[in-house]
């Protein structure tokens, strides 16, 4: 191609990721996730409502992240501390059932 007897490329010689731009991708439409409490306008997160709290918590115990749950950033901070002390009084548990076979 452009490489002769083992000399280097230049810079403006060497192949570009350009042809690749030309073909196109289906793109995706992703909504904006939007705050539930904020929506609702829920102003206390209570630690005794486990069937609220336990929305927000995985199969394995673990707390939902605020980019998966659509929380904003205020109430990621309050739901979290509700789960915690939840889970220190037993109300819901530190982390869910072993996997079965």
């Amino acid at each position: 191609m452009a490489e002769s007897k083992g000399r280097p490329v230049a810079a403006s010689q060497r192949p570009t990721g350009g042809d690749k731009a030309l073909v196109t991708k289906k793109q995706y439409f992703r909504r904006k996730k939007v705050c539930r409490f904020c929506v609702e306008k829920v102003d206390d997160i209570n630690y005794k409502n486990t069937r609220q709290l336990s929305n927000f918590i995985s199969e394995r115990g673990k707390i939902t992240p605020r980019r998966i749950s659509g929380i904003c950033t205020a109430h990621q901070r309050r739901l979290s501390e509700a789960i915690k002390q939840a889970r220190n009084i037993a109300l819901l548990p530190f982390a869910g059932g072993m996997p079965t076979e």
